[in-house]
């Protein structure tokens, strides 16, 4: 199991010396996520700071994107970084895409699966000389003239992970993809009856071995040095559950234990803006669940048994910070160890 992070800079200034301080610390992979800002730009500064760490978006939404435009940043990455870049994709939900990114929703399981067959295509295209003849419902890659060829580059093209939560995803994943972002908000029974059998379905149907698919998750973690700290964390990770806890496209999460009135009620004051009421329906036993608590030396123990054949990379949702260089020097060498 792989230990990684996150690189959340305030602005792309920041973004080197966070690249290099992670490196530096020993993390073997370093995540973008879009947020505030676009996940890729980062990532080309990212790339030229750093020699060894592997490079990737967990995640970049996809549909505002065009195949073309994602084979063609995943390829300028993956050579920027020497073959160290991770395509990571994500649906993100139909408010965010109309609502935010002012794109059509429609059918995004079928249309995330034909995206990654086009972006294969077009890098297949390149590499080997194939004929664009791509076509599908959503996307169609029948022309690429020398003038916009970029040519083979010298690394394996990217892997592609996408992210989920619901059952035709896990499918997706298994058939199509290098690797699977597993949902920050799940638990070991989710994975277990959801996740894990929806992903080998997929397997069985493209005739591949589970060693094709690396798993990965930010999982949410409340650590401190005394029960008052690990108390006082609990927190931001209880406010942090509850927002995709009220989300609909992820009740499954919850009523799988049996929970489901709660994310009903998230929902309603998701819609009313009661951020703090929603925080108060995330309770102990729904954390105990959902996160893993500890002190800080005893985290890499409880991660390690936690996901221990089910996580292939493994990072804190919160992710690195440069202050805290000796805690994560030790949580590194003992995860590692």
């Amino acid at each position: 199991m792989k230990l990684d992070t996150g690189l959340m800079p305030a602005s792309l200034h920041d973004t080197a010396a966070g690249a290099k301080a992670a490196e530096a610390m020993g993390f073997d992979a370093l995540w973008t996520a879009e947020t505030s800002h676009d996940p890729f730009l980062p990532l080309a500064l990212a790339a030229e700071h750093t020699t060894r760490i592997k490079l990737g978006t967990s995640i970049a939404v996809a549909f505002p994107r065009s195949p073309m435009v994602l084979a063609q940043i995943g390829w300028d990455l993956q050579e920027q970084s020497r073959g160290r870049f991770i395509l990571g994709l994500g649906t993100q939900v139909r408010g965010h895409n109309e609502r935010r990114f002012g794109v059509k929703w429609e059918h995004p399981g079928p249309k995330l699966r034909e995206m990654i067959e086009m972006i294969h295509a077009i890098w297949d295209c390149w590499q080997n000389g194939t004929r664009p003849n791509f076509s599908g419902k959503f996307y169609n890659f029948t022309l690429m003239t020398p003038f916009f060829n970029p040519g083979p580059i010298q690394y394996p093209r990217p892997p592609i992970y996408i992210a989920g939560v619901n059952e035709y995803m896990c499918r997706l994943a298994g058939e199509l993809c290098d690797g699977f972002h597993v949902h920050p908000f799940h638990s070991i029974k989710y994975l277990d009856e959801i996740t894990l059998p929806n992903l080998e379905r997929g397997l069985q149907k493209a005739g591949r071995p589970r060693s094709a698919v690396a798993l990965s998750s930010t999982v949410f973690v409340i650590a401190g040095n005394t029960p008052d700290e690990i108390e006082a964390a609990k927190g931001p990770v209880r406010q942090q559950i509850s927002f995709y806890a009220s989300t609909p496209a992820y009740a499954g999460v919850l009523e799988l234990h049996g929970w489901g009135e709660a994310g009903r009620r998230l929902t309603e004051k998701s819609k009313r803006g009661d951020w703090s009421g929603m925080a108060a329906e995330i309770t102990d036993e729904m954390l105990d669940v959902y996160a893993v608590t500890g002190t800080y030396d005893e985290l890499p123990d409880k991660l390690k048994q936690r996901y221990a054949g089910y996580l292939d990379r493994v990072g804190f949702y919160f992710p690195f910070a440069s202050g805290d260089k000796d805690r994560w020097r030790k949580i590194i060498a003992a995860f590692n160890g």
